[in-house]
């Protein structure tokens, strides 16, 4: 049970280890885009080119689902970012229960968006946890975990693409420890648990009155999605490679203090940001050697249109 790319490496892993893969659960077709085009979820897209055996109900919560469910029989039930919670009648069907791959160090970071908020918060560790599925939100038994190291440059597309893949071999290692019977379960700590709320393109509004290391990490928290942007002179900007700096300013935050052929630096609140490309609407993205000549040293940037 999957439906984002993060799921493809597990299933693909399932696949190339000879698992036999009795059916693909994800989320139904969604428009997209300006025309509204429908789009399958990757997982689907994964799954029709293995001609896997697909399930795409509205509601997990269904009758026809559940005996949907209990029909294929499955000893194991796997969920990658599926996207919604199980009921308890669908977690009684499999024999050996649900186990599920989260993009985080549980009880550190439940919820729908561990990278983003991993990278937003600062991290300098993250990694991955198996866990038994229970009816709570990331709240089950521990199975196994592996962290990694966070490189202060990656923004959350890379590192998503890392922990989707770190999660395959995670599984991996689960599976074969739950064959073996020597799979262990650890309770979570629920009094340490934090979590890690959906993003949304008010998440990449950037105020630059805030420490410019904190600005930094929001800007690689959400790139590519939901993406970072500011004003410029009324015109919205986004921004989308940066570093930070620790120099002493006592500028006014938002001022683009320098332009050169490799980046504008802008004053923090200590600190200053450097961006290295941007964007404006209807336009592409653009390095600042291509476009730094557009901007004016001196302008203040802010959070809203009309300030």
């Amino acid at each position: 049970m999957g439906t984002p790319e993060f799921a493809v490496p597990s299933l693909n892993m399932l696949i190339k280890e000879g698992y036999d893969v009795v059916g693909v659960v994800t989320q139904t077709d969604k428009p997209k885009g300006r025309g509204e085009k429908m789009c399958c979820p990757p997982v689907k897209d994964f799954a029709v080119s293995h001609s896997l055996n697909i399930l795409q109900p509205k509601s997990v919560k269904t009758q026809e689902y559940l005996e949907q469910l209990k029909a294929l029989k499955p000893d194991v039930v796997i969920t990658a970012a599926y996207g919604k919670i199980l009921p308890p009648a669908v977690l009684d069907v499999p024999k050996y229960g649900t186990v599920n791959v989260h993009a985080s160090l549980l009880p550190e970071l439940r919820g729908a968006a561990p990278i983003h908020h991993a990278l937003i918060n600062g991290f300098a560790t993250t990694g991955v946890t198996t866990m038994l599925t229970d009816p709570g939100m990331d709240t089950g038994d521990i199975l196994l975990k592996e962290s990694i190291d966070i490189d202060e440059s990656v923004n959350v597309g890379q590192l998503h693409d890392i922990l989707a893949e770190l999660g395959a071999k995670v599984l991996q290692r689960t599976l074969k420890s739950l064959k073996e019977g020597t799979l262990e379960r650890i309770k979570q700590d629920h009094s340490v648990a934090t979590y890690a709320p959906m993003v949304d393109k008010e998440t990449g509004r950037i105020d630059w009155n805030v420490p410019a290391v904190d600005i930094h990490n929001r800007i690689r928290g959400v790139t590519p999605w939901p993406g970072a942007y500011t004003f410029y002179e009324g015109k919205r900007m986004k921004l989308i490679q940066s570093m930070y700096t620790r120099d002493e300013t006592k500028e006014t935050p938002g001022k683009l203090l320098d332009i050169n052929k490799e980046f504008i630096e802008i004053a923090a609140n200590p600190g200053t940001v450097r961006i290295y490309e941007i964007q404006f609407e209807n336009c592409r993205c653009m390095p600042i050697g291509v476009c730094g000549h557009n901007l004016n040293a001196g302008v203040v940037l802010s959070r809203d249109e009309d300030e």
